[in-house]
């Protein structure tokens, strides 16, 4: 009897280890995979947080743009709030990845690069589309941004011409209310009679509310939902506006619902520097630091210019701008000068066609403007003759 008693013990005592490790292994699978749970929503927590603080910024270029478009995004990195994520998106219509390479060692933590081909998309629409001049296809890129990005409610869209010196994250975050766009007055377009009249006989807009599509603020979710990939298509069909191109279509589509945004997040080389540094430097037209030497604004070119991995090409771009090629670029602006008198001059332009419509075909387009819109620190200047 006493083996017997014995052997209940053990075979009791056994079953309690045996329960206890079970119990003790339960508990550390337990806590496993609570951790495991805890650590997946902390992580989409983050990612919930990130999201919040991704900035889209879209680029448009071909192959001979890229090293302008590496001094851009070199002065953004250098000036932008490090708390922030920024996509950079570089619209293309066949870069290589060869070519791509330079442009993609920008990356590190917190700016990420991708190229994107809009082959398929310009498909759709180039044989409507009109070029001239120095114009290429990418001009009409940002058109198609809103569509090819259901994921983002809000981006930017900068010109390759240009230098940031302030942070890019406080244009992002301008709140654009119901508004299309947020963007800045075009001094070209507002301080020259030829384009005054344009803008106002041919597009129905007053030039002081003539936006410059070279940097935008793009209200994605509403471009969507108003259907403005479709108007453009509509417009496109209709009217080939041939002077700003792509961003006449832009004025003309988003009349009424623009957020009109500081001078100093475009400020154009004309009429000499302002007292304030500005936000950002827009070298457009035929303004370029890298053909002309004293531009204003150069050095803020060339400072980010010469730590470029292009640097090179760019003094040799600078070296090779001849004569003949400044002579081309007068041309070029008395073309433009040229083309805009012919459009108000003609008897069915855009507006003039629009005007003898029935009324109820034209009252989206009718002028209409709001008294307390108006450009900051508005001043007149003088486009031709801006170079040195």
């Amino acid at each position: 009897m006493k083996n017997l008693a014995l052997e209940r013990e053990r075979i009791e005592s056994d079953a309690k280890r045996k329960l206890l490790k079970i119990e003790e292994s339960v508990k550390i699978k337990s806590e496993k995979i609570a951790k495991q749970a805890a650590d997946k929503l902390k992580k989409i927590d983050e990612l919930e947080k990130q999201s919040n603080k991704i900035i889209p910024i879209f680029f448009a270029s071909d192959a001979n743009y890229l090293p302008y478009l590496s001094v851009a995004l070199n002065s953004l990195k250098d000036n932008a709030n490090k708390n922030y994520v920024y996509k950079i998106y570089i619209l293309h219509n066949g870069i290589t990845q060869k070519e791509q390479l330079p442009v993609k060692n920008f990356e590190e933590n917190g700016f990420f690069v991708e190229f994107i081909n809009v082959s398929e998309k310009l498909e759709e629409v180039k044989n409507g589309l009109q070029l001239r001049d120095y114009y290429t296809g990418a001009t009409y890129y940002r058109i198609f941004i809103a569509n090819m990005f259901p994921e983002y409610d809000k981006a930017l869209y900068l010109d390759s011409d240009i230098i940031v010196l302030g942070d890019i994250s406080k244009l992002y975050n301008y709140d654009l209310k119901n508004n299309l766009v947020g963007a800045v007055c075009d001094r070209v377009v507002s301080g020259h009679h030829t384009f005054q009249s344009y803008s106002r006989e041919v597009l129905g807009i007053e030039p002081q509310n003539y936006f410059n599509a070279g940097i935008l603020l793009m209200n994605l979710k509403k471009f969507r939902t108003d259907g403005f990939y479709e108007s453009f298509k509509s417009l496109l069909s209709e009217y080939k506006f041939c002077v700003a191109q792509d961003q006449d279509y832009l004025n003309v589509i988003c009349k009424d619902k623009v957020k009109y945004l500081p001078y100093s997040w475009n400020t154009m080389p004309v009429g000499g520097e302002g007292k304030n540094l500005p936000n950002l430097i827009h070298y457009n037209l035929t303004l370029k630091p890298w053909h002309y030497a004293d531009i204003p604004y150069a050095k803020h070119f060339w400072k980010y210019a010469q730590v470029s991995s292009y640097s090179n090409e760019i003094r040799r771009a600078f070296g090779e701008h001849t004569l003949d090629k400044k002579l081309q670029d007068d041309k070029t602006e008395a073309h433009l000068l040229a083309l805009a008198q012919a459009e108000i001059d003609r008897e069915d332009n855009f507006i003039k066609a629009r005007k003898n419509r029935k009324a109820d075909d034209f009252n989206v387009f009718e002028n209409v403007f709001s008294d307390d819109i108006f450009c900051l620190e508005d001043q007149p200047f003088n486009v031709i003759g801006a170079k040195n």
